[in-house]
Order: structure tokens, then C-alpha cells, then sequence
């Protein structure tokens, strides 16, 4: 710019720089994008108008899609489309007890969807090709199943099963804050909203399954457990991240979970059964006051302090910052 002239400026008073955010992760204007699994299912709440592009992602795939109304009733004509098969690919699949379909075939039940009465679509085939789309408009509020059935391939076939992607516009998109949670994997026995920029504490016994959502996305989270025992008995031994490191084998640190966390005795505090983010640290403390004040925000809710306010009452003393994952 030195070496112009008259150097190229933008004119007008000084911009702030605009967020960019990574197009995979985003849902901004109430876009939505679901990838089912070849062999896999899912079920979606849609409302009028909603427009629903499925994608053959790799070719070959056949995709089935049923469509009940809010009472349960099952009716292609809530996409403006004629029924043309009886899905039974997705009952088959259903049927199979495959457990990654569990929550779908709870969901089914919860909502009266009887797929014996299914009057469904089927799209694509075997030759259609890579890329190939099909476009959906939903007529009504309702519940919309889409699957990428397939049976187990032979050794001396060539027909696996591929995934399908559904692509989603919402007519008005839901502000941020409104989202509603999926269905629960199981029963709860605890079903706990943690509010953004604060911290809960809650009790667990020795099996029980914890599961934590990202209700309307990107947003950070820490998470710390004790001994219940031990806290009985006035030990606080917190998870501690650099012994979980070194008992898992990760000498260096780097993001994603371990599949046990520990504390500093060696003791198992909980196991992780299923990460689907994939971008977790459990090498830096959670965000702290100092943190804040350094960088000129004195005051600034942290996490620490959050989880020295929800520990309180548990026998835990404050710290000045936390360790966690």
C-alpha cells in the first residue's frame, strides 16, 4: 500500500470486523443440515412450509421418508406428494433392534406413529447417481422420518449402505434460545437446564448414565466430578486431568476425550461412552477472574467462580480456578 500513489481505502468511519463462521457448523436464517447414516434413521419436527432437500450423497441409495401429522396420523399428502411404497426398508430396520435406533423407535411410540399404516415415499434407486436431490415442502406441522435403509452386505456384493443428508429451511426459523431438546435416550431420572453462564451441581450414583446436550450450539461448557465418599469424608479430590492424561496414555495433550477420567488417588470417577463432538480440552483450566481482569473485563462471569457458587453446598471449598474437560 506504501508503494501506491493513492492507496485503496475504505471509505466512510472505522468498521468492526464481522464474525466469520465455519459454513459445517452454522445454522444461521434457520438452515439446517442432517446426515443420516446408511442402515440409519431419523425423526425431524417440521412446521408449514418448511422446505426439505435429501441429497444422495454417494449414489445408489434409496431413501424412504414418512411423514405423520401432530395426532399421529401418517399421510404423504402433508408433503404434497401421493404415497409409493410401505417403507419397508425402515421397518425392517426398526425391527432389527439395532440400538442406534432406539431413540427413534421410542419417539415413534411416544407420538402414536404406527408404521404399519405407513403409506410412505421412496426415492432414488440403485443407479441414481452421486449428488442426486429430491426437494419436500411440508403442507402442515408434523413429524417427518427419513431412512437410508439397507441390509448387511455380502461378501460378493456391492450394495452398501451410504449416507443421505437432509437439508432443512426453515419457514421461520426458531430464535436462538427456543430450540427444544431430542428425546431422551432413556427414562431421566434428572432432566437439569443449565442456564447460560452459570454452573449446577447434581448427585449420581455409581452406573447411572449422564447425558449433556448443546441446546442451541456453539456454546462452551467444564465439567468436574468428585467422590461422593470421599466428600463424606472431607477429601475433596477433584478430576484431575493430568493424572486421567497419564493413565490414558496421552503424554501430550490434545483435544478430544479420554475414555476415563480419574482423580489424583488413581480413582475412576466416570467413563465416557459416546463423544460426537470431538473438539473437548482437558488440558487448560476453566476460565477464570484473573483471566478476565488481565485482559480488562474486571467482574466478568467465570467459570470457576460459577462452579465455586454450585459447590458450596457440597462440601467443596472454593478455588481460585478449576480443572475439568
Amino acid at each position: 500500500m506504501l508503494d501506491l500513489a493513492n492507496p485503496m481505502v475504505n471509505p466512510g468511519p472505522p468498521r468492526p470486523s464481522r464474525i466469520i463462521t465455519p459454513n459445517g457448523f452454522s445454522r444461521h436464517h434457520g438452515q439446517e443440515r442432517h446426515v443420516i447414516p446408511g442402515g440409519g434413521a431419523m425423526m425431524l419436527q417440521v412446521m408449514p412450509g418448511d422446505r426439505m432437500v435429501l441429497v444422495n450423497d454417494e449414489g445408489g441409495q434409496a431413501c424412504e421418508v414418512v411423514m405423520a401429522a401432530t395426532d399421529g396420523r401418517i399421510d404423504a399428502a402433508l408433503l404434497g406428494q401421493a404415497a409409493n411404497a410401505t417403507v419397508e426398508g425402515l421397518k425392517v430396520a426398526l425391527a432389527s433392534g439395532e440400538p442406534s435406533l432406539a431413540r427413534l423407535r421410542k419417539g415413534l411410540a411416544q407420538r402414536g406413529i404406527d408404521l404399519a399404516k405407513a403409506g410412505g415415499l421412496r426415492l432414488f434407486g440403485p443407479d441414481c447417481p452421486a449428488g442426486t436431490r429430491a426437494e419436500l415442502v411440508a403442507q402442515d406441522a408434523g413429524w417427518l422420518v427419513v431412512a437410508a435403509p439397507g441390509l448387511p452386505m455380502a461378501p460378493d456384493a456391492q450394495d452398501t449402505a451410504t449416507p443421505v443428508t437432509l437439508l432443512v429451511q426453515r419457514a421461520k426459523p426458531r430464535l436462538i434460545g427456543n430450540f427444544d431438546l431430542p428425546d431422551p435416550l432413556a427414562d431421566p431420572v434428572l432432566d437439569l437446564r443449565v442456564r447460560s453462564a452459570t454452573a449446577e451441581s447434581y448427585f449420581v450414583k455409581a452406573g447411572d448414565y449422564i447425558q449433556i446436550l448443546d441446546v442451541d450450539g456453539r456454546q462452551c461448557t467444564d465439567f468436574q466430578c468428585f467422590d461422593a465418599r470421599k466428600l463424606d469424608r472431607g477429601i475433596q479430590h477433584a478430576l484431575d486431568v493430568t493424572t486421567s492424561r497419564t493413565l490414558m496414555g496421552h503424554a501430550y495433550s490434545m483435544p478430544g476425550l479420554h475414555s476415563k477420567y480419574y482423580d489424583q488417588d488413581w480413582v475412576p470417577l466416570v467413563e465416557v461412552v459416546q463423544d460426537t463432538v470431538g473438539r473437548h480440552d482437558a488440558f487448560a483450566m476453566a476460565c477464570a477472574s484473573k483471566y478476565y481482569d488481565d485482559i480488562g473485563y474486571p467482574g466478568h462471569v467465570n467459570c470457576s467462580d460459577n462452579f465455586n457458587l454450585a459447590l458450596a453446598g457440597r462440601g467443596v471449598d472454593p478455588r481460585p480456578g478449576w480443572m475439568g474437560f
